[in-house]
């Protein structure tokens, strides 16, 4: 560092550096660490945009400062085209006079009629550029009749260009991640499994929504100090067996995982509940108390999944009725229910099984539920 720079305390680049880590577990990415630079800098508005604004996309920022919703649709809709600080050097801070001359820049439609009126004078900011090809935008904003941003400034933020830069990919792999976790849980909940993760000490870290339907109506399962119980005393032995077991193989070199099961009773006499206790095998690295040591899936034979009708009618090229009947059959309704339950005849609910063997080419009832129950119908639940 050099002149202010080489001033600057330590300490504080250091809580900055760590705000922009800090920043990708935030509600709103990084929205406390650009409130840090802007007061550091005496800005008046600092942003951070993900992912920029194009026809039909209105992007993704971050903002901090007075930013009004009207200046946000401004710009997202229309005037991020006239926008002359773009395509600038890579990772690397300059201001709009480094593009510009003054003169050009004030007369400049994007300054005229976007900035000047929500008083933008002086620009500062960089083109961060990913690994993985992705680019996001750092933007300084001060106003009119303050300074312009000096070498000292630059250099400052220039520092910290390269953790912004690290952290956006970082982000980037979290999101994949992310991503993919609720895809699965998704899955999960659309083939009707009760999930229940269990960390380390046999607490549950997660649920998801079959699971806490379960555990609160507490017929055959519930929590018992943030840990799952059988509400019978002979099975709630056997399953705390299966958890210890699994738990124990927590860690073992190995890593083959433990799976075991159980069939649980019930106090409201309905069918037992069919419960897999799988351990969860840590990574190379897998550290602190809130890994992942094991899953416990639940499934109960009395509820329904439900394929919407218009998912089956487009996989089996049923009619909308046909499709319908389909779906009440594969929920175990016979023939004379389901068409009770449709409000049908029964010949005609002959007529539509006659036809819906057809088109699926098989010859009994209990090929067809087969037949749908193993379709990826079930998938398309919202």
């Amino acid at each position: 560092m050099k002149n202010a720079v080489a001033t600057f305390p330590l300490e504080k680049f250091s809580e900055l550096t760590a705000s922009i880590y800090d920043g990708l577990l935030e509600p709103v990415p990084w929205e406390k660490c650009l409130m840090g630079l802007r007061n550091l800098l005496e800005a008046n508005y600092v942003t951070l945009i993900l992912r920029q604004p194009k026809v039909g996309d209105h992007g993704l920022m971050v903002n901090v400062g007075d930013v009004t919703t009207e200046g946000l649709i401004s710009y997202n809709s229309h005037f991020f085209a006239m926008d002359p600080f773009v395509g600038l050097p890579g990772d690397r801070m300059v201001t709009i006079n480094d593009i510009l001359d003054e003169k050009a820049w004030m007369a400049s439609p994007f300054y005229q009629e976007f900035l000047k009126p929500y008083d933008v004078h002086r620009l500062m900011g960089a083109d961060i550029r990913t690994a993985d090809g992705g680019e996001c935008r750092l933007r300084v904003c001060r106003g009119h009749g303050a300074p312009n941003f000096t070498s000292a400034d630059k250099e400052l933020c220039g520092l910290l260009l390269p953790h912004f830069k690290r952290a956006v990919h970082f982000h980037g792999r979290l999101d994949l991640a992310e991503s993919e976790r609720r895809l699965y849980a998704g899955a999960m909940d659309r083939l009707m499994v009760a999930t229940i993760i269990l960390d380390k000490q046999g607490r549950v870290l997660k649920t998801n929504r079959q699971a806490d339907e379960l555990l609160a109506s507490a017929d055959g399962m519930r929590l018992v100090g943030n840990m799952p119980h059988a509400t019978h005393a002979s099975g709630n032995r056997e399953l705390q067996r299966l958890i210890r077991h699994a738990l124990d193989n927590y860690g073992m070199a190995r890593r083959t995982a433990v799976v075991e099961a159980i069939s649980i009773e019930r106090h409201s006499g309905k069918r037992n509940l069919g419960v897999v206790v799988h351990s969860v095998p840590p990574s190379e690295w897998s550290e602190g108390a809130s890994s992942p040591a094991a899953a416990i899936y639940i499934r109960d034979p009395e509820g329904k999944a439900e394929a919407p009708v218009d998912i089956v009618r487009q996989l089996f090229s049923f009619t909308p009725a046909e499709a319908a009947l389909a779906v009440q059959l594969a929920n175990g309704l016979s023939l004379e229910d389901a068409a009770m339950e449709l409000g049908i005849r029964r010949n005609t609910a002959r007529a539509h099984l006659r036809a819906i063997f057809s088109k699926t080419d098989v010859t009994r009832q209990t090929e067809l539920v087969r037949l749908l129950l193993n379709s990826v119908a079930n998938m398309g639940i919202r």
